[in-house]
């Protein structure tokens, strides 16, 4: 299904909930915030972080103590310009997070795209929406297990996949979802992209050179005076 309006997106949202993996977001929402560097005309997206509604700060896996800008219930996928799920020891331990692999359906359905990683995929699976897309988690063996779950022939051993506006990821892969995020929202030319994964994934240093120039050539671009 495609979008039925045409105004504009500037807000991603990034759910957040206890156990919380935090290394699978950072490069991605950093990079949104910041998408003026390497692109002239791009101000960035703001980021809101979406809880369950109970009012109380979540704590993630790392100890910190983040409090949800908005409660899930409130999320219009109209109002997002993507939804991103990390990963959480919760996503393997009951249902208490299903109402957001829930929420990813009533985005996908809308034409509004979804970011999942690591345990995050597995929600997606037992929510049936990875069953006719290609995609990719930690190991297949791992979404297999899964209740419910009919989409082993679609999946993928990749860093990250992206197809028809889900973009699923395993563990070890962060900036190969930043960067599939990013090329989502069109965020960086493709060129600077690679430059950046390049760089950000492999330590490949002749990829600095690319992302300086881009950088400077934005910032001219942005203040050169309009005639």
């Amino acid at each position: 299904m495609t979008r039925t309006t045409a105004r504009p997106r500037t807000t991603v949202h990034l759910a957040v909930y206890d156990t919380l993996a935090d290394w699978e977001y950072g490069h991605a929402v950093t990079r949104l915030r910041t998408g003026d560097a390497f692109r002239s005309g791009r101000t960035g997206f703001d980021v809101v972080t979406v809880g369950l509604g109970d009012g109380r700060p979540v704590t993630t896996m790392g100890g910190l103590r983040i409090t949800p800008d908005l409660a899930l219930d409130a999320l219009d996928p109209e109002d997002s310009a993507l939804l991103i799920l990390p990963g959480a020891g919760l996503w393997d331990a009951g249902e208490s997070l299903d109402p957001f692999a829930r929420k990813a359906r009533a985005f996908l359905d809308a034409g509004v795209p979804v970011a999942a990683i690591c345990g995050a995929t597995a929600g997606l699976a037992r929510e049936g929406l990875l069953d006719d897309r290609t995609h990719t988690s930690g190991v297949a063996d791992y979404l297999a297990a899964q209740d419910g779950y009919r989409g082993g022939a679609h999946y993928r051993d990749a860093d990250a996949v992206r197809d028809r506006g889900l973009i699923t990821a395993g563990p070890t892969e962060p900036v190969a979802f930043a960067r599939e995020i990013l090329a989502e929202l069109d965020v960086m030319e493709p060129q600077v992209l690679d430059a950046w994964f390049r760089l950000f994934r492999h330590s490949d240093a002749s990829a600095f050179p690319v992302l300086m120039a881009a950088g400077q050539a934005a910032e001219v671009r942005t203040t050169e005076p309009t005639t």
